[in-house]
Parts: structure tokens; sequence; C-alpha cells
């Protein structure tokens, strides 16, 4: 069987590699001393991973029901539209972006006004919880620690029942990030099939056209990118996304500072992570970044968060894109 790298087809080398019924052989392309510029992990199928070893529970990712479904999406688009590879992944990635997440984003933003519209009322009653709670702690003679214990119970209650009455607790703007993340993994995995042929019997056929259905300096898209052009771009987005965040929060707590740094190394650290999977991927990883970043700025607009009926806040901007800026370069730019 011969094997198709660069434009020309070439005859597999085996490569050793142990599994559970002991030595297995995966065929590699090499032609000469050209190696091929894929990892070995991006070349084999996952099938070959004994469900017992170490990739066992990616194999059972690879071939679970929600990537069937999302290489299923993939396919249904590109043979519906007519439209190159490429230009399949952009478009089922808005779509998905359109359609999934942005409802979801718009409904975190919701609930996070109202909870944000609670918090006078809640400091009222948490002042005069806490000289009730001293009252009785100073007649029954309580202990401090007793007392501290009351005030805490009966503090998580009474908010409880403002989230209930209002109808938005905490929890319920997390929906997003169950959904998302989710999403993209599935995504990204069905992508990865594809590019390698692990998908399903027409995976190798889907194989040959993502190997030509790329644009510009990336034409196979089941090649790395060796510009580093994609990577580098999704770690940029990934960090303007997370500015943009910090921009928008004035004295944030200890936690939130360190969490920021966390997901900034993270976004740093999908550079050399996207350098080494197909470009198939990278793209999708680009464009589902950009999404985000168009979103985050969409749900700053008054006209369109008015639309959506999220509730206007104390914080709430007539000019958020001006305040954007100006805090940008402030914080950039002149460094005073």
């Amino acid at each position: 069987m011969l094997c198709r790298l660069g434009g020309r087809w070439l005859r597999p080398l085996p490569v050793l590699r142990l599994g559970a019924q002991g030595p297995q052989f995966a065929r590699v392309p090499t032609g000469g001393g050209e190696r091929s510029s894929a990892p070995v992990w991006a070349v084999a199928s996952v099938s070959a991973v004994s469900p017992s070893g170490a990739g066992g529970w990616y194999e059972a990712l690879a071939t679970s029901a929600p990537v069937r479904g999302a290489e299923e999406l993939l396919l249904g688009a590109h043979n519906a539209t007519g439209l190159p590879w490429w230009s399949t992944v952009i478009l089922t990635t808005v779509a998905l972006r359109s359609a999934v997440t942005l409802p979801l984003a718009a409904y975190q933003h919701y609930i996070l006004a109202k909870v944000e519209n609670l918090q006078p009322e809640i400091k009222n009653i948490a002042r005069h919880l806490n000289q009730e709670v001293a009252i009785h702690a100073h007649q029954l003679g309580w202990s401090k620690r007793v007392a501290r214990l009351t005030y805490l119970k009966n503090m998580r209650r009474l908010v409880s029942e403002l989230y209930v009455r209002d109808n938005c607790h905490p929890f319920k703007a997390t929906v997003l990030v169950w959904i998302q993340i989710p999403m993209w993994i599935f995504m990204s995995v069905a992508l990865r099939n594809l590019s390698t042929g692990a998908a399903h019997a027409e995976g190798f056929s889907v194989q040959e056209q993502l190997a030509t259905g790329g644009v510009l300096w990336f034409p196979d898209l089941t090649a790395l990118d060796s510009t580093w052009i994609l990577p580098v771009s999704v770690g940029v987005i990934n960090l303007l996304i997370i500015e943009i965040f910090a921009l928008q929060k004035i004295g944030m707590s200890r936690f939130q500072t360190y969490a920021t740094y966390f997901v900034r190394a993270v976004s740093v650290l999908m550079i050399p992570v996207a350098a080494t999977v197909p470009s198939s991927i990278v793209l999708y990883w680009l464009c589902s970044s950009f999404m985000g970043l168009s979103q985050n700025l969409l749900l700053r607009s008054p006209r369109f968060r008015q639309l959506c009926r999220i509730p206007v806040t104390k914080g709430d901007s007539d000019t958020p894109y001006k305040d954007l800026f100006a805090a940008f370069y402030t914080k950039f730019i002149s460094r005073k």
C-alpha cells in the first residue's frame, strides 16, 4: 500500500509500536531520508491503540457518539455546501458558535447582571442580620464561634432565597462552560479523526480531500503549519480575550488575579501545542477563538444587551468600546 506525502506517493516503512497483543507495526510515510512533518500520533489511527493501554481513554473518546456526531456534522456541511474544506471548517465553527455559544453567553450575562443587581440588597440583609446575631449572642451568651456560624448559616439561607426569588442562581452562569468546552473537544477530536483517516470507512477519502482542501500557506489541512502563523494567531487572540476580561474588572481579588495569570499561561502554552496538530484543528481553534473575541465585544454593546433583555447594572457604560480602548491605552501604551 502506498502513502501520500507532499504530493508524492511513497512506500511506507514499518514502525514498531507496543500493544496488548505484543509488538504491533504502524506504517508511517517516508521517502528516502525525508521524514513526515507530522508526529507519529498524528499519523497513526487511534484504532491501533489497545483499550487497556495508555491510549484507551483517547480511543474511547475518538469513537464516542458525540465525536461521531461532530464528524457527521462536518461531512454533512461539506457535502451540502460543496465548499472547500477550509471554508467548511470556518462555516461550521461560525454556525456552532452563533447558534449555541452566543445564546448561552447572553444567558450567562443575563444571570450575572441579575446577581450584580442583588448585591445592594444582600449587603443590606447582611448588615441587619449581623446586628440581630450580635443582639442574640449577647442575650444568650454565645461564643464568637457560635455567633459566626449562626450568621453564616442564616446568611446562606437568605441569599439562596433571593436567588430563588429572582431565578438567578450563579451556578446557572456556568452552563456556557459545560457546553462550550465539551463541544470544543468533540470538534477537535472529530477533525483529528478526519485528518488522520481514523474516522470511519470514508476516512481515507476524506483525508485525501483535506490534504488538498487548504488555502494560502496551509494548502494541506492534514499537515502541520510549519510557518507557525496559525498557532501564534490562536495564542494572540486568546490573550486578547483574557485582557479584555481583565480590563473590565476593577479591583480583582487575589484569586481572580492568580486565575488570570494562569489562563494567560495556558494561552501561551497553546501555541506550541497548536504547532503539533494538523492545520484543520488549528484552523478550527483560530476561528473558534475569533468568534469568542467577537462575541465578547458584542455582549458589551448596550443595544445588543437590551435586545437580549440583559438587565442594566451599575457598572454598565454607554460607551463601552471607548472605555475599553482608553483602558487598553493606559495599561499597555501610555504607562504613565
